[in-house]
C-alpha cells in the first residue's frame, strides 16, 4: 500500500498501482495549471467515510510507495481518471478497465 499525503496532514492509503496512476492524472491537471477536488474513500477499518481536497499548485503532495518498481499504466484507466478530474465533482478512483493501449497523446 503506497500512501498520498496532502499538506503534510491529511493521508490516503492506496494500493501502488492505483497511486501510480492518481500521480499521473494529478501531474497532468497541475502541469496545466488546473486546480481540481480530488475526493476517495476512507478504510473500512478507520470508519469509512470520504475525504476531499482541493489540489492546486501550491499544494503540498508527497506519493509514498510500498514497492521499489513502478507499476505499469494503463492508458485507458488514465483516461477514465482524467474524466473524473475534469468533472465538477474532480478526481474519484474508478475501476481500472482493461487496457486497450491507448494513445500516447491521450493526457498531453
Amino acid at each position: 500500500m503506497g500512501r498520498l499525503t496532502y499538506e503534510g496532514t491529511v493521508r490516503a492509503e492506496l494500493d501502488d498501482r492505483v497511486l501510480t496512476h492518481v500521480q499521473v492524472v494529478i501531474g497532468t491537471k497541475l502541469r496545466r495549471n488546473e486546480p481540481f477536488y480530488f475526493t476517495w474513500q476512507g478504510d473500512v477499518s478507520t470508519g469509512g467515510g470520504r475525504t476531499t481536497v482541493w489540489v492546486h499548485s501550491g499544494a503540498s503532495l508527497v506519493f509514498w510507495y510500498y514497492g521499489g518498481r513502478p507499476a505499469k499504466i494503463n492508458r485507458s484507466w488514465l483516461e477514465a481518471l482524467m474524466r473524473t478530474a475534469n468533472s465538477p465533482t474532480g478526481l474519484q478512483i474508478v475501476a481500472e478497465p482493461p487496457d486497450d493501449g491507448g494513445s500516447p497523446e491521450a493526457l498531453g
